[in-house]
This record gives structure tokens, sequence and C-alpha cells, in this order.
């Protein structure tokens, strides 16, 4: 059986310090993470230097495949690009591979016309400087009603209008994708999979929120399994990165036992169909 490339996003143990996170993933059989730059007393947020970050990543044999993430990305102003000369400067340093670009999530910048050229604005504005640090942007689609960067399809056009097929990804995150509702998916486009399961049947989809994110097992609502498999028979092959945000999960006594749980549920289900089981090659990485 061919491992699957699992990841671990820090969101599932936010409150570990960096190296025991990376110890964490080491125990899992893991060597690909995500870090963070909205976990308060942890880096990025407690001024740790990028290149103690590298050397941290070096010494535990991690590799770092994002910063989640810029937020508000596609409300392109003086502040957001601070912000992202910032932000992929220290991805650069620290050896990150890519940086999540999360848009607009209040409500605003919805309107028809106007989210796709602010979207396509905010593009071309972070094309150069993702370029020149040789990072990967990816581009996160959420799936809230208020989100104003909800299609996929909305996120393949506006990249390749500004011919950034060589500089943007796309996330699938699993959770999203589930709300969003829409069928298309991109795994030629796609860089990084994000999972996290529900399991509450009470709450209907609209009122589904990031507190609701557990680790996937075999009472998941949202069908993580069959994306998973959807996307790699067309060719995806990059990571998978368990980033569920449920208090229940941060508080968990002992969260490898229960990712690994998680780990073993998705591979024996993907792994029961010998054709989309088979290890498949002709996705793009992250970093490639």
């Amino acid at each position: 059986m061919t491992a699957l490339p699992f990841a671990l996003n820090h969101m599932t143990t936010p409150s570990l310090p960096l190296g025991a996170f990376f110890e964490l993933a080491r125990s899992l059989g893991m060597n690909s993470v995500e870090i963070r730059n909205d976990l308060t007393g942890n880096a990025i947020l407690d001024g740790t230097p990028a290149k103690d970050v590298a050397a941290l990543a070096d010494r535990h044999g991690i590799t770092i495949i994002s910063i989640n993430a810029l937020q508000r990305f596609n409300e392109w102003n003086e502040a957001r690009q601070a912000e992202a000369e910032e932000l992929i400067a220290y991805a650069r340093d620290c050896g990150a591979k890519a940086l999540v670009l999360v848009p607009v999530n209040d409500g605003t910048g919805q309107a028809d016309g106007e989210r796709q050229e602010n979207l396509r604005k905010a593009l071309s504005a972070l094309k150069p400087m993702l370029e020149k640090a040789g990072i990967i942007g990816l581009v996160e689609p959420l799936g809230f009603e208020i989100c104003s960067l909800r299609s996929k399809t909305e996120a393949v056009e506006a990249i390749k209008a500004v011919d950034g097929e060589k500089t943007f990804r796309l996330v699938h995150d699993t959770f999203h994708h589930h709300l969003a509702g829409e069928p298309a998916i991109y795994p030629e486009m796609t860089g990084l999979i994000h999972i996290s399961g529900v399991t509450d049947e009470r709450v209907a989809v609209s009122d589904l929120r990031d507190s609701h994110r557990v680790l996937v097992d075999r009472s998941d609502l949202l069908d993580n399994v069959g994306q998973i498999r959807r996307l790699q028979a067309a060719g995806y092959a990059g990571p998978l990165s368990f980033e569920p945000f449920a208090a229940e999960v941060h508080g968990l006594a002992a969260p490898a036992a229960a990712v690994q749980r998680s780990v073993d549920y998705i591979q024996s289900q993907i792994c029961a169909s010998p054709a989309l089981g088979r290890q498949i090659n002709n996705g793009r990485r992250i970093g490639s």
C-alpha cells in the first residue's frame, strides 16, 4: 500500500510550540507542514526570525509547504501590499514553498464584476512579488455565503487572465468545497488539499463554521474520501494537509493518536480501490 502524502497544518495543534509541532509531524511519519501567522504566542506572531524557523525545520527534517495566510488578499491596497511583502519575504527566508491567499470574508466585495476585478487586480500585483521570491501563491476560495471568492472556476479564470498559471495554484479545501456547492474541480491547478471533517448532523450546511471542523473519520458528512479520490483519479498528487479548527480537536490530550486514526481511516478508504489507490505522478506539487 503506497502511503498518501499527508501533511499537518499548525491549526491541528495550535498551542504546540513550533519545535514540538514539527516533532509531532515526524512522529506521524509526515515531513511536510503548514505554519501560520495567526497563532498568538507562536511563530510567526511571536517575532521568531524566519532564519530560525528555517533552521528548526532543517533540524527536524521538515519541509514547510506553506505559510497560512495572507488574509483579505483580494482587497488590494497599500496596507495589503506591505503585508504581502512582509509575508512573502518571511516565506522565502524560512524556506516555505508557498503562501496561502485567503479572500475577504465579511460580506463585502461580492458584487458581480466588482469581485472579479478585485481578484485580477490582486493577482496582478502579487504575481511579480511571488515570482521574484520563488514562492507559489495558493488561492483558497471559501464556501461561506459571505465570502467574496467562493468559486474555483472564477479563481482559475482570473489566474489565466493575468497569465499566472506558473505562479498561482488553488487550495482545494474539502470543507469549503462542500459549502460552496460547486461541482467543478481543477486538479491540474490544485497545489494543496486541506482536509477536515464534519460529523454534527444537526447543523445545516449554510450554518457550518470553522468550529465544526474535526478530524475525518467514518462519520464524516463532507465526503472527504470521495473528494480526495476524485482529485487523485484526475491527476492530483500533492499534499493532503490536516486543518481542523474545532476546539475539541485542539484540546485533545493525545493529538498524535487522534491524527493517526484519521490517517489510517483515510488511507484505508482511498486504497480500498486499486484504480484510485495507486500512486499518480502527473499532478503538479508545490514547488515543482
